[in-house]
């Protein structure tokens, strides 16, 4: 079969292309901003990428289109296929038609830590010899593809709950229809679809009701998730596997890390020891002990799943440290959300004998509509110094948020930033650069400008 995908430059979109090809059939699409990494590996995968969506690429005359959630109604393109009755499937009901039918399908579900909870789970399969399929929405360093067929049964999905399609309103993990599902946490985000939280829950709460008796739940069972509470209280069908990393919670399973990073992962009746966890923060330990608990949903024993977890070497961009010069320290994180954001401050204080400095880009479409604004400013006073980048697009002034004695630098240029946090920068310090973007190359303009700086 022929697909050419719309969109195809997305990491979602990117990911069921590759899939597409390593299961045979012939791979096009187009996309307006393509750029590395996703273009460059595709193009190793030996897919055509058309630039733009002119409608000359009909000429292809495919036996399928998928359509990206990127295109919308009025665009010529999708006017022609749907005057013309060209045959046309959203990506999430692709993926879920011709890969996951015959699957067991583990979905990674929250507003938070799916990417990496999804690579520790697909990691923790890998290592198990179960050679999973994988689809994530970043690039785990244990792999060398964000996304693959597989050979077996297990299928480890990122499931966010951003719509399907512009003909399809429905979350996109609707369409994956899990046997294990695992949600990290739940908060208001993508503000640009949902009008509130009731909203989200709706979504998620539709999910719930797809699952089977004989599936099974992994949740976060923090007394601070009140939403997950919020969701199963609205109905529940499928049995839940808890777990938490405080102690005072009332979860089947807790996870904890000593000054070693070692970890324990205990039960009422048990207790396992692991050796070193190579990810830093609370989070992470949360991601943790969901991929273990999944893991588990599918037989793999808890020490087997521990032992994994030492060889795990991380997500690309999620607190990934790029480089450093003259003891100053830079951090690429992908934090797109002031929970995100706040975590990996914490993070970093924790470790830090310096001081903490963020560049900030909000970026995500729920930042820029200042849903979150005071959050994100209370967050960023856990720095020592800020600089907040502040694009065209925002909607709201971060300067109407801060107070005189707050160091915080507001700018709308990338290269004053980084001659501004350079001549800042002190030995022992850790630079973090927060955003889910590209944000114009600073992370390695910063870097160039230390190592210039050292000679």
């Amino acid at each position: 079969m022929h697909i050419h995908i719309l969109g195809i430059c997305g990491t979602f979109m990117g990911g069921i292309a590759a899939i597409a090809k390593s299961d045979g059939h012939r791979v096009t699409g187009s996309d307006q901003a393509i750029y590395p990494p996703m273009n460059e590996q595709l193009q190793k995968l030996g897919i055509e990428i058309i630039e733009g969506f002119d409608l000359h690429q009909l000429k292809l005359k495919p036996d399928l289109i998928v359509i990206g959630n990127i295109m919308s109604r009025g665009m010529p393109i999708i006017e022609e296929i749907l005057n013309n009755s060209i045959p046309f499937i959203s990506g999430p009901a692709w993926l879920s038609n011709y890969v996951l039918k015959d699957r067991h399908v583990i979905a990674i579900a929250g507003t938070h830590g799916k990417t990496t909870t999804a690579s520790l789970a697909a990691w923790i399969l890998e290592d198990a010899g179960l050679d999973p399929g994988f689809l994530i929405g970043g690039v785990p360093t244990n792999f060398d593809t964000t996304a693959r067929l597989g050979s077996g049964k297990f299928f480890v999905i990122e499931a966010d709950e951003y719509d399907t399609s512009f003909f399809d309103k429905r979350a996109k993990f609707i369409h994956y229809n899990p046997q294990t599902l695992v949600i990290n946490n739940l908060e208001f985000d993508h503000a640009d679809i949902y009008k509130d939280m009731d909203a989200i829950l709706w979504q998620f709460h539709q999910l719930l009701r797809f699952l089977p008796s004989n599936a099974q739940i992994v949740s976060n069972g923090s007394s601070e998730e009140i939403e997950i509470k919020r969701l199963f209280a609205m109905g529940c069908w499928t049995p839940i596997l808890s777990y938490s990393s405080d102690e005072s919670d009332n979860v089947d399973w807790k996870i904890s890390s000593n000054e070693n990073l070692s970890i324990d992962f205990f039960s009422e009746k048990k207790k396992y020891k692991g050796s070193k966890f190579n990810l830093l923060g609370t989070h992470n330990l949360e991601n943790a002990a969901a991929a273990i608990l999944a893991a588990k949903s599918i037989g793999i024993d808890i020490q087997s799943s521990l032992n994994s977890l030492v060889k795990f070497n991380g997500v690309k961009r999620r607190l990934e440290l790029i480089g450093s010069s003259g003891g100053v320290e830079l951090y690429d994180d992908f934090a797109h959300h002031p929970t995100a954001v706040r975590r990996t401050l914490l993070t970093l204080k924790s470790i830090s004998k310096g001081r903490i400095i963020a560049v900030i880009e909000p970026r995500s479409n729920t930042m820029k509509m200042g849903t979150h604004q005071g959050e994100l400013i209370d967050a960023i006073k856990l720095t020592d110094l800020c600089w907040l980048f502040k694009p065209p697009e925002l909607v709201w002034d971060p300067a109407d948020y801060l107070s005189e004695n707050f160091r915080v630098v507001i700018s709308e240029d990338t290269e004053s930033i980084v001659k501004d946090v350079v001549d800042n920068a002190k030995p022992e310090d850790k630079i973090v650069i927060m955003s889910n973007g590209s944000f114009d190359g600073i992370h390695q303009s910063i870097l160039n400008a230390l190592r210039s700086n050292e000679k």
